[in-house]
């Protein structure tokens, strides 16, 4: 009885189904003149093209959450990352932020496919010798200047003078890590040599530093907190290194570039620094799966306008966020946000009614522009078919007349007579439309008239 029961509703579906497909193949046959078979394609393409359409329609929709790798706790990353979820949140978009230990895990995740993280926060430079085809830059959202802080009794003004000195570099994998073996590379200065180079965070850097167990430490402004800026630059026996070769390492590493930390920029009435210092920054970039949905490509792209300026030592205004491109392509998404800003329906709309909005006019628009053409074209090209049958028996009839009035023609009428006849049993045996119902006719007219004539002659 159950059986039963669950048979009647999907019997009664296929019965309703059918009756419909019946009703439209009615209603073609009768407009346009169509036989079975043009009917059942017509109506086949027809729900192709809507069914695909609507199947788009939905799979094209943007999610509603974004994963963001961004930094260790407390970090500048994790706190822009907390920025640009309250930006994100004000679209229906929500922001899922995952903490690291930096540029190179965030790097490592967005590779990684089965993680599903979608953006994150990556300094230039830490890309060599790894694949990054499928991954694209939203824009540069920020420089992240290097900071060298030592013990010593006189300036130092090449960093080759740090040969033999034990130097705290950052933790395994940072950026910081990355940009300073680099940098000492080029200075002669490698591990394994005579200068002691050892990873260390940040927290733990200053207090061997303040301990004089150490004599350097490398820092980036987004790893190291304020308040052991503030505490190293406020330590008389602590010495900020002048990068007096800026221009020459960013000349060397085309991702750096040169600023400057002002005279008093950290504590005007005590004169912190004392002086102008020369830096060197990497720029940190927002970088995404090439496969992020264009309307949250446009979203994240302008996240950075809201948070950049805060971490600029350059106070440049309208700086960042910028399109500037050094290991990663700039997503043609993010090109067009940066020349022309939101489109007009993400300008005047809510989020999710702009895309809305949007996919409709991408997806059903076009598909219609196909579909009223092709359901014109199917009835044309029917008619067109259903004519050259009709034409290929006038053809062997007009033969055939023209070989009855040949001089030669005695003799032949019995074979004419087969002739005829097979052509006859042909058209009796075509099945055309309605609307083709008189040039039917007029065909066996034609035969019957030629049958006439093949009578008077024999």
């Amino acid at each position: 009885m159950q059986q039963e029961k669950k048979k009647r509703p999907t019997e009664a579906l296929v019965r309703f189904f059918q009756n419909r497909f019946k009703r439209m193949q009615v209603m073609l046959a009768e407009t346009f003149g169509l036989g079975p078979a043009a009917t059942a394609s017509t109506i086949i393409f027809i729900s192709l093209v809507i069914v695909i359409g609507v199947f788009w329609f939905f799979h094209s929709a943007p999610p509603k959450t974004i994963i963001i790798s961004s930094g260790d706790e407390g970090s500048r990353f994790q706190r822009t990352a907390e920025k640009y979820a309250k930006i994100l949140a004000r679209n229906g978009v929500k922001l899922k932020i995952l903490p690291s230990e930096g540029s190179l895990e965030n790097l490592e995740r967005l590779e990684n496919s089965s993680l599903h993280v979608d953006v994150g926060f990556v300094q230039t430079g830490v890309a060599k010798g790894r694949n990054i085809d499928k991954l694209v830059s939203l824009g540069s959202i920020s420089y992240e200047p290097l900071y060298i802080f030592y013990r010593s009794d006189k300036p130092f003004n090449l960093l080759s003078q740090f040969n033999g000195k034990k130097l705290a570099i950052g933790e395994d994998g940072t950026g910081t890590q990355i940009l300073a073996l680099e940098l000492l590379s080029l200075n002669g200065i490698k591990p394994g040599g005579a200068t002691a180079i050892l990873e260390m965070d940040d927290e733990e850097a200053q207090s061997a530093l303040l301990a004089g167990t150490i004599d350097a430490v490398f820092m980036m402004s987004d790893s190291a907190s304020s308040q052991t800026m503030r505490t190293l630059l406020r330590r008389p026996d602590i010495r900020v290194f002048d990068f007096s070769q800026a221009d020459a390492y960013t000349r060397r590493l085309g991702y750096l570039n040169k600023i400057v930390m002002p005279r008093g920029s950290f504590d005007l009435g005590k004169d912190i620094p004392d002086r102008d210092i020369n830096l060197i920054s990497p720029t940190v970039e927002l970088i995404a799966r090439s496969d992020l949905h264009p309307a949250l490509f446009r979203s994240a792209s302008g996240c950075g306008n809201g948070s950049a300026r805060a971490r600029r030592v350059d106070p440049t205004p309208g700086e960042f966020p910028a399109p500037l491109e050094h290991e990663y392509r700039i997503s043609s998404d993010a090109t067009r946000y940066y020349k022309s800003g939101k489109k007009f329906l993400y300008r005047y709309m809510p989020f999710w009614m702009a895309s809305l909005v949007n996919r409709i006019l991408v997806i059903f628009v076009p598909l219609f522009l196909v579909l009223i053409p092709g359901m014109r074209s199917i009835p044309a090209i029917y008619r067109w078919q259903i004519r050259l049958r009709i034409y290929r028996w006038y053809r062997a009839l007009m033969v055939l007349e023209k070989n009855m009035d040949l001089p030669a023609a005695q003799g032949q009428g019995e074979e004419w007579q087969r002739q005829l006849e097979e052509i006859e049993r042909a058209v009796n045996k075509m099945k055309v439309p309605v609307s083709f119902a008189e040039q039917f006719y007029f065909l066996r007219t034609h035969i019957d008239f030629v049958r006439a004539r093949l009578g008077s002659k024999h």
